[in-house]
């Protein structure tokens, strides 16, 4: 219990100044919202530092030391915005697995984003810059209201219901 307060502690001091914003850009900038931004920036930095430590204390080649960067990231950004942001108190397992697929999704429109409009001519660099802005609207997205929300709506339910049971067959 002692560890739900601290993390919803860290929330209040991480966004609590978004509630002295006026009502107006509140609406337009939810709590929930920055705080997904700031911990983006945050794994982010850890992701990048983490790879420069194994690139320099390390022989492991270039794709395995971003993984493992990557993966340490994507692992600390889950716990972070579970417990800290959204404060959700759902099952762990589905969520993570839900992680997992917008993981891959996140995967996939970077890919498609930055190579499609880097086809189309414009510079990689921002293409790849364009891509992650796309990306970070579908993660927040499908973080907010399919992996951390606490009960799904009844679609969602009646879905993750049929997927499951046509997995026991």
């Amino acid at each position: 219990m002692g560890s739900t307060r601290s993390a919803e502690r860290a929330g209040d001091l991480l966004t609590g100044w978004v509630d002295r914003l006026p009502p107006r850009l509140r609406r337009f900038l939810p709590r929930d919202l920055v705080g997904f931004a700031i911990l983006g920036a945050f794994t982010l930095s850890v992701d990048l530092a983490l790879l420069v430590l194994l690139r320099h204390t390390t022989r492991l080649p270039l794709p395995v030391a971003v993984s493992v960067a990557y993966l340490t990231a994507f692992g600390l950004n889950f716990v972070l915005n579970r417990t800290v942001n959204f404060r959700s108190h759902a099952p762990v397992g589905p969520q993570v697995l839900r992680y997992a697929l917008v993981a891959c999704g996140d995967y996939l429109l970077t890919v498609g984003v930055s190579s499609g409009l880097a086809a189309l001519g414009l510079d990689f660099r921002v293409a790849r810059l364009a891509a992650s802005f796309t990306v970070a609207v579908f993660t927040y997205t499908a973080s907010r209201w399919w992996v951390f929300r606490d009960r799904p709506t009844p679609a969602v339910a009646a879905l993750e219901e049929a997927v499951a049971g046509h997995s026991t067959m």
